[in-house]
């Protein structure tokens, strides 16, 4: 490789900060998840959150991974308003 070249699957400044912003709402879900008191509905919240992030693994166009995003901060914010709720 040339000096200065980057290899052809590197991510380009965009597609690495969306990456990042995938992997955080990811990492936040998981998170929320943890705090979901019966263990069976535990395991099926995780189970349902990676089918989701797997089945759409794959997707390139910007405005799909954006909506996705959006989609699932969402989800996010649902799950932490019924967990507060289970809570007081």
């Amino acid at each position: 490789m040339a000096a200065g070249r980057l290899p052809p699957t590197a991510l380009t400044l965009k597609q690495f900060l969306r990456r990042q912003q995938v992997l955080q709402l990811y990492r936040k879900i998981l998170r929320a998840i943890r705090e979901v008191p019966a263990e069976q509905d535990r395991r099926y919240l995780k189970e349902w959150a990676r089918e989701e992030f797997r089945r759409n693994k794959d997707a390139t166009e910007e405005d799909a991974i954006r909506m996705m995003i959006t989609h699932g901060n969402m989800q996010l914010q649902e799950l932490q308003r019924t967990l507060k709720l289970a809570k007081s």
